[in-house]
């Protein structure tokens, strides 16, 4: 039996979303990855090589992002994307997934783990967006004005592709010409600056402490000791609140980790989903603060 990998946009909940699908031949597990802000399966590419050598493994382009669907009538709600996110898990007839959420993808994790607690086995929370408010009100009625979104592409232009990735990496010398269209290619489109002003105006802010106490998946939190965009506090936090949870600590390693240490993620992935419950949730278990190995990474159990 060999592995089966294929592409393809099926329309759920009102949109066209576009997935990949890697199928093991004989792995009975499947993790389903969520990507960020600005981002696509792209931020996947070397996570999911490994991934698919012991999983099936899903990627998802989230509306509006990547090859999915590009319209400024999809509600772009946090709520409503865990219900696209769903919708597809149905429509393939997968459940019990390990969801992987990096950034904004882990707040959308946490939705889909509110909502539907019984399709997710097991929760990996990538430098999670968190605690974020709503938008404030003047920038929700800016997005109405008709053009906004020429300020959205203006903004995102003068910023630049080059200078956001290098906010998001801790070692700049690692972003070549690869990675910089990788990134950029979703934006050659100018149907997503119009659905990104929807997504401003869509946007209700992050679940609530009381909401994250109230998840019982368990949850691996990795983080980059150097995140730049979701500080390591928002992690702490994280842990905190979410009752089955356990963090990691990437030393040398900012807010892309599925692309600065992908071998690092995917060696505390192996050992989370092999923990069993018991093992999991006991926290009497004396754990180093500072593991040395592999990962080169900082412990949190506290």
């Amino acid at each position: 039996m060999q592995e089966q990998d294929f592409a393809k946009v099926v329309q759920v909940n009102g949109a066209n979303v576009y997935f990949e699908h890697h199928q093991h031949p004989t792995a009975s597990e499947t993790f389903v990855l969520l990507h960020g802000f600005l981002s696509s399966t792209f931020s996947f590419r070397r996570l999911t090589p490994l991934l698919k050598e012991n999983y099936n493994v899903i990627s998802i382009d989230l509306p509006p992002f990547g090859n999915s669907e590009k319209n400024n009538r999809f509600i772009y709600s946090y709520d409503n994307l865990a219900n696209t996110v769903i919708a597809l898990l149905d429509h393939l007839n997968v459940r019990n997934v390990h969801l992987t959420g990096h950034s904004m993808g882990g707040q959308i994790a946490l939705n889909v783990m509110k909502k539907a607690p019984s399709l997710v086995e097991k929760g990996v929370l990538l430098c999670s967006s968190g605690y974020l408010k709503k938008m404030k009100w003047p920038v929700t009625m800016l997005s109405h004005i008709p053009f906004f979104h020429l300020y959205v592409k203006l903004w995102l232009t003068r910023s630049g592709v080059r200078n956001n990735l290098e906010n998001v990496v801790h070692d700049s010398k690692m972003i070549d010409d690869e990675m910089m269209f990788g990134y950029l290619k979703p934006f050659l489109d100018d149907d997503i600056f119009k659905a990104l002003t929807r997504m401003i105006r869509d946007r209700e802010g992050d679940l609530s402490g009381n909401d994250l106490r109230n998840i019982q998946t368990p949850c691996l939190l990795v983080w980059g000791e150097h995140d730049r965009v979701v500080p390591l506090s928002t992690g702490h936090k994280l842990k905190q609140d979410i009752p089955n949870s356990r963090l990691v600590v990437l030393e040398e390693t900012g807010h892309l980790v599925p692309e600065e240490k992908p071998e690092e993620v995917l060696e505390y992935i192996h050992q989370f989903v092999s923990a069993n419950a018991a093992e999991f949730s006991d926290d009497t278990q004396t754990q180093p603060l500072y593991k040395k190995g592999l990962s080169q990474a900082l412990i949190s159990e506290t």
